[in-house]
């Protein structure tokens, strides 16, 4: 297997993972990859490595350009195994490498490998020199661990900023312009795992003007390397970390007995007339992170169930305990649902949306038993109402005159 060449002197030597399908619970039907990168000067740096199964991979494309024994330094962005997986074995082959990382870097891979390194511990501002070139570092805690950390190859203007800017994508192409999918990709990484740091993405990247940090190349460590327009994915990450929504309507839910999916499909119609996008999810067969990605850019988020021991259904109770985690922020969220004798559905996850400090549109559209017309229509008012908040094209709705008992 041979590196790639990304810039002169510099070379893409990861590994393509085409079969993980689960990533710690978030689906990866596309598969991944384990970047690192070779820097090749005077001394020669490999920037973070892959994870431990894919050592030879990665080994083989280093020495299609130099052997394994002439790296210098390893640099250490991210302690997460699958960037410092193969540390280990080059420090057993390479005795007199250097692993370069932030304190909190060196201190999770101490605990993680427990190995006798030679350290070099930096701040942001400090700089390595290869040569011809040098290494700089900006620390980045919290992107997504405490440890995180970006490197800039600063003659060439290369950023290097291991987990953020990634995706989740197995390709033969490593460049955006091979991979049309990239962004929606990056999108879809950046809603499962990057959303609670919003105001630390926002910092980080006020950090990288003051540092006069202005990529020609992004090159993250997993996914596709940000090669001819670098600026489209830093765009994208101020616009989701700073919450701008799109004129779009997500409708999440479960259904027992599928009144509750007549309603979700007739909200659907209500919201579809308002002219913005609608996305529909049933939670038994919808990915999870794939949901997630649609709310990252939604304005309004409906969320369904039926009731089931005075309840919300499970898969919505999990859904939301997910979602929860990722701390949505500046949604609209509206809740309805279908009971049987007796209620609690809507209830509980009017509660749920609360703890969450999301605005709720009003009170929850139940329907008992099984929806008629006038039921139907109701939701058909509630997908309008929904439109309404994103376009103001129509009258508001009542949200208080829609809670039916049969």
């Amino acid at each position: 297997m041979k590196a790639i060449k990304i810039a002169d002197g510099v070379y893409w030597v990861g590994a393509i993972d085409w079969n993980i399908r689960d990533f710690h619970g978030y689906l990866t039907p596309r598969g991944t990859t384990y970047n690192a990168y070779l820097v090749v000067d005077e001394r020669v740096a490999l920037v973070d490595t892959v994870k431990s199964e894919f050592f030879e991979e990665m080994t083989s494309r280093i020495e299609s350009v130099v052997k394994l024994e002439d790296i210098d330094y390893v640099i250490s962005n991210h302690v997460e195994m699958g960037h410092s997986g193969s540390i280990p074995h080059i420090a057993e082959q390479t005795k007199n490498v250097k692993v370069v990382c932030t304190e909190r870097g060196k201190s999770g891979l101490l605990k993680h490998y427990h190995g006798e390194w030679d350290f070099t511990v930096v701040k942001t501002g400090n700089t390595l020199d290869l040569g011809k070139r040098s290494l700089s570092f900006i620390e980045a805690p919290m992107l997504h661990w405490p440890d995180s950390m970006f490197t800039c190859l600063k003659e060439d203007r290369i950023l290097m900023p291991n987990d953020a800017f990634g995706q989740h994508i197995a390709t033969s192409g490593r460049f955006d312009d091979e991979v049309p999918e990239a962004l929606d990709e990056a999108a879809k990484y950046y809603a499962n795992i990057l959303m609670p740091f919003g105001s630390l993405i926002q910092a980080i990247l006020k950090k990288l003007g003051e540092l006069s940090v202005s990529p020609s190349i992004i090159a993250p460590s997993h996914g596709i390397v940000w090669h001819s327009s670098p600026g489209r994915i830093v765009e994208a990450y101020r616009r989701w970390s700073q919450g701008e929504n799109e004129s779009k309507v997500v409708i999440v839910y479960d259904s027992m007995w599928h009144s509750t999916e007549k309603m979700a499909l007739a909200i659907v119609e209500g919201a579809a007339e308002g002219k913005v996008e609608v996305k529909l999810f049933n939670l038994k067969r919808s990915d999870w992170s794939e949901i997630v990605k649609e709310i990252l850019t939604a304005g309004v988020v409906l969320l369904g169930t039926s009731t089931l021991n005075n309840t919300m259904l499970p898969t919505l109770g999990g859904f939301l305990t997910y979602l929860s985690g990722l701390r949505p922020k500046g949604k609209v969220v509206g809740c309805f649902g279908s009971y049987g004798w007796g209620g609690g559905g809507t209830r509980a996850v009017e509660n749920q949306v609360k703890s969450m400090s999301l605005e709720l549109m009003g009170p929850s559209l139940e329907v008992q038993y099984v929806p008629d017309k006038e039921n139907l229509a109701k939701c058909l008012e509630l997908g309008r109402a929904a439109a309404s908040k994103l376009t103001g094209e129509c009258d508001e709705v009542e949200m208080s005159n829609m809670r039916l008992h049969l």
